[in-house]
């Protein structure tokens, strides 16, 4: 991703490069700037106010480092109350998210899958974007077909079949 999605041009990533091209969540944005908006696709951008961020002390390898760091996230995206979403679409993901969907209707993700508070950012952010991605795409409408005649004569005949087979289990009269 480019700076130009992150930051107004006229401001710059103190780690930026020349060419203003740096990793989609610097380190200093949060600080500095505020939350990055989040690019879903071309006619959807969440605001800042919608996604808030925690960290906490992750579970799992790090050492030493895994007491002192708060590398863990979670992220709460206000989805409810999502101007940006179409109720449509609100509808797929809340089916979509399952339990990770509060009652106030938020959808609360977490991660704590690397040592690295920046990547969990970047893996939690992309989670949430494909989620709502997912929730975009509507599903197809299922149409009521008819049987084809024969496949109706093939379901008789098996089943006819079937009922003679077990007609003929009864007891054997010994005349």
């Amino acid at each position: 991703m480019t700076g130009a999605a992150l930051f107004h041009p006229d401001q710059s990533c103190p780690t930026a490069t020349a060419s203003r091209l740096h990793s989609a969540l610097c380190p200093f944005a949060s600080s500095l700037y505020g939350a990055a908006m989040l690019r879903i696709s071309d006619t959807i951008i969440l605001q800042d106010w919608e996604l808030t961020e925690s960290f906490m002390r992750a579970s799992g390898p790090g050492g030493q480092n895994v007491n002192k760091v708060s590398s863990a996230v979670e992220l709460r995206f206000e989805a409810e109350r999502s101007p940006h979403l179409p109720a449509p679409v609100k509808a797929r993901l809340k089916r979509i998210a399952g339990r990770r969907w509060t009652n106030d209707g938020a959808l609360v993700l977490q991660c704590d899958e690397t040592r690295s508070q920046v990547r969990n950012r970047e893996i939690i952010r992309e989670r949430l974007a494909e989620l709502i991605r997912r929730a975009l795409v509507a599903p197809k409408r299922r149409v009521a077909t008819k049987p084809t005649r024969g496949s109706v004569e093939r379901r008789i005949k098996a089943k006819k079949t079937r009922a003679e087979v077990k007609s003929l289990r009864g007891r054997v009269d010994g005349d």
